[in-house]
């Protein structure tokens, strides 16, 4: 049986270890609070954008010479997902949300005959879903955002899914991420990047309301 010493020292102990973890979850906090900031502050540019460009690509489908990026291949038979996951575990459902979306997109596919590649940003992403469809997987991407997301690290990537494009490796690219709401929620959302969906589109598929046209110069002027 533990004398009263050994007791104390326990207890000591105990009160140091909860001095640790209260400090490691302040800090926790903090950074969580500086990255929702960030994230939430460039939201609205992000959105907006968006819309621009994908009105514009609509706009100019059909016409000859139109930008193959905007407008697309006319074709849909190959597709590239491009999977946004976390290289670590540990953090609830967020990976699995993700592989989840994903594997219900390849089973929709298959059956509607379309040949599907998988592009991996993450290791857990790769993890979850080599079992199941290790053939469609290209490549996983790892070491993204580690401290923050840098602009150069998305430009890689982008990079990437552009030249495979190019070399017509595909005709429909769509990436699926966890879209934040709060810090235990985040909404899997799967979202056309190339070609850019029309704003129609995006409105039904997301109840949002799309941005309005006027007939003013080449491409119409886009009111928000």
């Amino acid at each position: 049986m533990s004398n009263l010493k050994d007791l104390k020292v326990r207890i000591n102990s105990v009160k140091s270890t909860q001095k640790i973890t209260s400090a490691m979850k302040m800090v926790a906090a903090a950074k969580l609070r500086r990255a929702q900031e960030s994230a939430e502050a460039a939201r609205p540019f992000a959105s907006r954008m968006e819309r621009m460009v994908a009105a514009v690509g609509d706009s100019i489908a059909g016409i000859d010479g139109a930008p193959k990026m905007l407008a697309g291949t006319g074709k849909e038979d190959t597709h590239l997902i491009v999977a946004c996951t976390a290289d670590r575990g540990l953090c609830g459902g967020f990976n699995s949300s993700i592989a989840r979306e994903v594997r219900k997109m390849v089973i929709n596919l298959k059956a509607e005959g379309k040949t599907v590649k998988i592009l991996c940003i993450g290791r857990k992403g790769r993890d979850n879903l080599k079992r199941d469809y290790e053939s469609n997987i290209i490549d996983t991407i790892e070491g993204i955002g580690k401290s923050s997301v840098e602009y150069t690290e998305a430009t890689d990537v982008a990079d990437r899914i552009t030249a495979m494009f190019d070399e017509d490796d595909f005709d429909i690219c769509t990436i699926v991420f966890n879209r934040f709401q709060s810090a235990m929620t985040q909404i899997p959302t799967a979202q056309q990047l190339i070609p850019l969906a029309a704003p129609e589109a995006e409105e039904e598929k997301n109840g949002e309301t799309a941005p309005k046209a006027t007939d003013e110069g080449p491409f119409p002027i886009f009111i928000f």
